[in-house]
């Protein structure tokens, strides 16, 4: 890898960090896409373990950084992290056995899905009326800055979410991050800046685990410079998204979150 290469690497996981932090998506689903468009003979798991390495580094950095915020759900993170954990294996194990047309076709629609949901409603709880039933969990938060937090959501539901959010987001790459802060927000009634700060507590711990399998597998060393270049950005990124997320309001981190999401999953649909 040339030195020119390395700091164009470097500069885009900066950018990657920056908005991934701010939304709470670890920035996964933008630098998938990228890696594809990249790298058009790599195979989908050498890819994926890229990906993968680069968003545990993002989340790591983004979660230290809300962690002095104080807005992760600690309780609701160890628990959801947990139940990510086998999904995330699962799914890692079975992205060596996909086509890499099928992989972009999968990827797509499910950007676009989320999308279009998310562009229809964008509120807090927007989906959860018929969702967040049954016995709740209530969390009362208070962050750095003294402004309170208090939602209710049911924790069975949040698990399954969070074992489906595993498996869907090691076997595409993504991180998951993109898949579980609209869970959050619109199934289970979190408060976007909970839930940002949140999903990234847990994508560090998904994202590690599913890296290391990679890692045992052989597929993530083909590509461990691009993933080491690229992480350093992000890890610089993380920080200033984290920083900037109490400046936007929660609406527009959503329809942000949502523009990015529609435009990336089209441009996957449209990939040869």
């Amino acid at each position: 890898m040339t030195l020119l290469t390395a700091l164009l690497m470097i500069g885009i996981g900066f950018l990657i960090g920056t908005f991934g932090t701010l939304i709470g998506a670890g920035g996964g689903f933008i630098l998938m896409p990228l890696l594809l468009l990249m790298y058009p003979d790599m195979p989908p798991d050498v890819l994926t373990s890229i990906s993968l390495c680069v968003v545990f580094l993002n989340a790591a950095s983004g979660s230290a950084a809300y962690a002095r915020m104080k807005r992760i759900d600690y309780k609701s993170a160890i628990v959801f992290a947990l139940a990510t954990l086998p999904g995330s294996i699962i799914g890692a194990l079975a992205t060596g056995y996909i086509s890499r047309h099928v992989f972009n076709i999968i990827l797509g629609c499910l950007l676009v899905v989320i999308a279009v949901f998310l562009i229809l409603k964008p509120q807090q709880g927007a989906y959860a009326t018929g969702f967040n039933k049954g016995k709740l969990t209530s969390r009362n938060l208070t962050d750095a800055s003294g402004e309170k937090y208090q939602f209710s959501f049911n924790l069975w539901n949040g698990i399954l979410i969070s074992f489906f959010v595993g498996f869907l987001s090691s076997l595409l790459g993504i991180g998951g991050g993109i898949i579980h802060v609209p869970a959050l927000v619109s199934l289970l009634n979190f408060p976007i800046h909970i839930a940002t700060a949140t999903s990234h507590a847990i994508l560090a711990v998904m994202a590690l685990s599913s890296t290391i399998v990679h890692m045992i597998q052989g597929s993530f060393w083909e590509g461990w410079q691009t993933a080491l270049c690229i992480g350093a950005g992000v890890i610089a990124g993380a920080q200033l998204g984290a920083g900037l997320s109490h400046k936007v309001k929660p609406k527009g981190i959503i329809i942000a979150l949502a523009g990015a999401l529609l435009i990336v999953g089209v441009r996957l649909l449209f990939t040869k």
